[in-house]
């Protein structure tokens, strides 16, 4: 443990799920249009992940950015590593980088036809 509890929830977080999300809202009802595509992106890739409604608690709303160095949320977890957030995790998607970073990190992806 650190001396920090809320690092020592985020640890926790990332380590029990392979893929984390740190979002506004819940992968249902996103409720920013940088997380809805974040979880759009996840969806399509068929990957299950878990979102935490960083709303719901504001220390963990400043804690992931200071934990990540990263100013801005949402904040995506493969493997307990900060992977990005929506810019980087849609331009990694648009360019088949992300579709090859679960696959090399032992994440299922199953694409979903999209029309």
């Amino acid at each position: 443990m650190s001396d920090n509890p809320t690092f020592d929830r985020i640890k926790q977080n990332v380590s029990d799920d392979d893929v984390v999300l740190f979002m506004k809202g819940t992968p249902v009802f996103p409720q920013c249009g940088f997380s809805s595509t974040v979880v759009q992106v996840l969806t399509v890739m068929g990957v299950k992940f878990k979102g935490i409604d960083v709303l719901s608690d504001p220390e963990l709303r400043e804690g992931i950015k200071s934990f990540s160095n990263w100013p801005t949320i949402p904040q995506l977890y493969v493997k307990g590593e900060f992977v990005g957030g929506c810019d980087i995790i849609r331009e990694m998607f648009e360019s088949g980088e992300l579709i090859e970073f679960m696959n090399t990190n032992g994440i299922d992806v199953n694409l979903q036809a999209t029309e």
